[in-house]
């Protein structure tokens, strides 16, 4: 079970992520329905650290992660698409937007002891 949970969510991760890319790409690079290669790349490098994050499903936001597993020149790419498309998850995927704000914020609130 645990296992399922775990590819279960780390799939909607990797689902959330690269919608935040294509409203990135669409409004900063023109695009429609492919990423261009900039953001494929990033999205292919945050998929391939989201699949080998060993907290699993019990993973925290990136931003509160104690492992800085993104190398500095990623990490900054992530932030900003993040700080873009984060907001605007809400209008174009409201579910996954409360989702990853459940994950992020209300879940580490409640595994406190």
């Amino acid at each position: 079970m645990a296992t399922h949970m775990s590819r279960h969510r780390l799939a909607r991760e990797q689902r959330t992520l690269a919608y935040m890319l294509r409203i990135y790409c669409r409004s900063h690079h023109g695009t429609e329905q492919q990423l261009c290669p900039a953001c494929r790349e990033v999205l292919e490098y945050a998929s391939g650290r989201l699949q080998q994050c060993p907290f699993g499903a019990n993973k925290p936001s990136c931003s509160a992660c104690p492992n800085n597993c993104h190398a500095p020149s990623q990490r900054d790419s992530l932030r900003m698409v993040m700080r873009f498309a984060g907001p605007r998850m809400l209008w174009h995927h409201p579910v996954l937007a409360l989702r990853h704000l459940w994950d992020s914020k209300v879940l580490p609130l409640l595994r406190r002891p």
